[in-house]
């Protein structure tokens, strides 16, 4: 059954749809509220809220739209709302559009190899897991989607619910803290000479 058959017979009140598509996003959506909320149990507790919220609205979803964007909106503004009563800190995005020991000449657009393409070796998995973890929320949301679920950036900004200026915007700052963070842990790494 594909989702578009999914999501009708949910609109119709069918739960064996709601099952299967549980099923479906399962393993992305529980990531994606990982990535927030840095909690297993909260994660848990968000994504069943998520498909409870789905249940509940199903019927407000215009099918025109991508599921997936309105899918992952529904789990972020529940993510954003716990994080708003547990850790308003955590919402927090740097003041400043500089990034910290950046200079404007290093912001500029490199010919050499993207620094994505260097965080995604296997052996340093770890290391960008780490790193990940450091950056606020606003960060780790947009790089998880992006790279990730492999959303589009008009997709981003549709969940995030923010003009793709500044999906664009968080994007080169967050990879911009990833690389510092990795030329911080591995200088004598000749990938991050290139980063």
């Amino acid at each position: 059954m594909g989702l578009e058959s999914e999501v009708a017979q949910l609109r119709r009140g069918d739960l064996d749809a709601l099952a299967a598509m549980v099923s479906r996003y399962q393993n992305r959506l529980y990531r994606y509220l990982m990535r927030l909320v840095r909690q297993p149990a909260d994660a848990e507790d968000l994504f069943q809220q998520t498909w409870v919220r789905v249940a509940e609205r199903i019927r407000q979803y215009d099918p025109q739209r991508n599921f997936d964007a309105w899918l992952f909106s529904v789990a972020r503004n529940l993510a954003i709302d716990h994080l708003r009563r547990v850790r308003p800190d955590s919402l927090d995005e740097p003041a400043s559009g500089e990034i910290e020991g950046e200079t404007k000449a290093a912001r500029l657009v490199s010919k050499d190899r993207p620094a994505i393409d260097g965080i995604l070796e296997r052996e340093r998995a770890g290391q960008v897991e780490s790193a990940l973890e450091e950056l606020p929320v606003t960060y780790r949301e947009v790089l998880t989607l992006r790279f990730e679920e492999e959303m589009k950036l008009e997709e981003i900004a549709a969940v995030l619910e923010i003009p793709l200026s500044t999906v664009k915007t968080r994007l080169r700052r967050s990879l911009g803290r990833m690389r510092m963070t990795m030329r911080a842990r591995c200088p004598n790494d000749d990938r991050n000479a290139n980063a």
